[in-house]
């Protein structure tokens, strides 16, 4: 039988892809909804009613195309590495079971297999993609480097998905529930201050501010306070250049560069990737 390459080679690498349970002579098992259950390590957290209606009608009149993935628990149920949404859908359209493949893997290794594959599928908002590589970084102690390699995606794709963990957590929202887009996000990042960052969000929102516009916004030049003394030199280029080949959070002001790490371990990596 031909592979199966679907999933990317980040998700191949984790699971054993030559076995698969299977029910007669076939590659797929047909299993009870009523033994799934869904993976608490899940990266999507909110799924579209609607969409998933739409999904539900379409499996009543053709069935369910793409089976789902799972992983027998000793219980005898089975947990979910792929396809929730499918699964979801298919007890909407009042189906009792679902086909599916049974992968071998260890219970350490189904948190980042979903991740993985949930990344490589694109079908995650920004923010839930950010989210999910950061988890994968820290629980497994990944550069960008690593995770490059480990799904597939470009170092400088993953570094630009980070950067948006740094935004205040009302542009987060804003960009979870599609008020703007990846392209304002970056924009905005180009401005160092929240408060400037929120306010360019608000604009946005009410003047409809292309990206372009939002870029300009940031690019043009600040009125320095009266009252404070203004930084004249702008090192926001080389702090991202030094963050993306550390991998943690830079700021530099004229006479130094800081450095911040969340735990012994990451000042352990830094240090590594300095020597």
């Amino acid at each position: 039988m031909k592979k199966m390459t679907g999933l990317g080679r980040g998700l191949d690498a984790l699971i054993d892809t030559t076995h698969v349970t299977t029910n007669g002579g076939t590659s797929i098992s047909e299993i009870e909804l009523s033994k799934i259950v869904a993976n608490p390590d899940q990266p999507r957290r909110t799924f579209d009613e609607e969409a998933l209606q739409e999904l539900a009608h379409s499996i009543r009149e053709h069935g369910v195309i793409s089976p789902i993935t799972l992983r027998k628990n000793e219980d005898g149920t089975y947990m979910i590495i792929a396809g929730e949404r499918r699964f979801r859908a298919s007890k909407i359209a009042g189906l009792h079971a679902i086909p599916a493949y049974i992968r071998n893997a260890k219970e350490e290794d189904v948190m980042e297999m979903a991740l993985i594959e949930n990344i490589q599928r694109e079908d995650l908002d920004a923010i839930e993609v950010a989210l999910a590589y950061q988890r994968l970084m820290d629980d497994f102690r990944l550069t960008q480097e690593m995770m490059s390699e480990r799904v597939g995606k470009k170092r400088a794709t993953i570094a630009n998905y980070l950067r948006l963990l740094r935004l205040p957590a009302e542009i987060q929202m804003g960009i979870k529930e599609k008020k703007i887009d990846m392209g304002h996000a970056r924009a905005i990042l180009g401005s160092d201050s929240a408060e400037e960052q929120l306010a360019i969000y608000k604009r946005i929102l009410s003047e409809g501010l292309s990206v372009r516009k939002v870029e300009q916004l940031v690019s043009e030049p600040k009125k320095p306070k009266a009252t404070k003394k203004t930084n004249t030199t702008d090192y926001s280029e080389q702090a991202r250049a030094i963050e993306d080949r550390l991998g943690c959070p830079v700021k530099i002001t004229d006479n130094k560069i800081i450095l911040t790490f969340s735990d012994s371990q990451k000042l352990h990596d830094i240090i590594a990737r300095l020597r």
